[in-house]
């Protein structure tokens, strides 16, 4: 049973929910936007195929509501920002987006989303995410709003993720400790080790992370891996921005999660 009612507005009858992640531009990290640079174009194709979630930045998830569709994707709001994506050398941050949950509120978003980070040797990083969480989780209380927290383990100086159960796990419980109601995770490394993932979260439905591209076979082996693992649901973002046919991708995927 899912706690919140908003929750419900993400999954579909199967229980299992797509959100197709096009939050990459406030991040700030030019690699991110191969897919994205003509943003309307990238929305519409994607809105169109009809997945159950689009995950957008404030500034963009006004555009969603200008879509001639019926019904429209239900929104996830990104309420914050980071350069630990980034190759640039510097002291890494996570900062939180002023009165985003206000905005989610006027948007009538469906969740918002936090990043929960490690990086090793950067204790700062990680502060700055438990800071953010422990401001936002009170107010998603509040208002009945649902919290997705993106415990993401990253390797020093870039993108890379560490895909070791025994890092990913930890951090994991924790988003749990500190009141995730959604779970937004990587795919493990093997992959046949992701029910420890879905086991941490203890019981809150956990969507699996796409990451970085990959060919689409593979993409499409991992899902399949993870869904029957127990994950309820996926959160891909350039696997399917920068595949050559993106609707029909979301579309497969849609007919993984929710087999008529």
């Amino acid at each position: 049973m899912l706690a919140k009612p908003r929750l419900h507005r993400l999954f579909g009858p199967s229980g299992r929910c797509l959100n197709v992640a096009l939050d990459h531009g406030i991040f700030g990290e030019g690699s991110f936007l191969p897919g994205l640079a003509q943003f309307q174009t990238a929305l519409h194709t994607v809105a169109q195929a009809g997945p159950n979630a689009l995950q957008l930045s404030p500034g963009q998830a006004p555009l969603l509501y200008r879509q001639p569709i019926h019904p429209k994707p239900a929104l996830v709001l990104r309420l914050d920002s980071t350069n630990a994506y980034g190759s640039t050398p510097g002291a890494l941050f996570a900062e939180l987006v002023e009165e985003g949950l206000e905005a989610a509120l006027r948007l009538d978003a469906a969740a918002v989303v936090l990043n929960l980070l490690w990086v090793e040797g950067e204790a700062h990083l990680l502060r700055d995410c438990l800071r953010n969480i422990a401001r936002v989780k009170p107010l998603t209380e509040r208002y009945g709003l649902p919290l997705m927290l993106e415990p993401l383990v990253l390797r020093p100086g870039g993108y890379e993720v560490e895909g070791s159960p025994e890092r990913i796990v930890p951090l994991v419980r924790q988003a749990v400790e500190l009141g995730a109601d959604l779970i937004k995770a990587d795919f493990t490394q093997p992959i046949e080790a992701f029910h420890q993932v879905v086991e941490a979260a203890a019981g809150r439905p956990v969507l699996a992370r796409g990451g970085g591209r990959v060919p689409e076979e593979l993409l499409l082996e991992r899902t399949r891996a993870v869904l029957a693992q127990g994950a309820r649901g996926l959160v891909y973002g350039r696997n399917i921005l920068q595949h050559p046919n993106p609707k029909g991708l979301v579309q497969t995927l849609m007919q993984m999660l929710h087999p008529a």
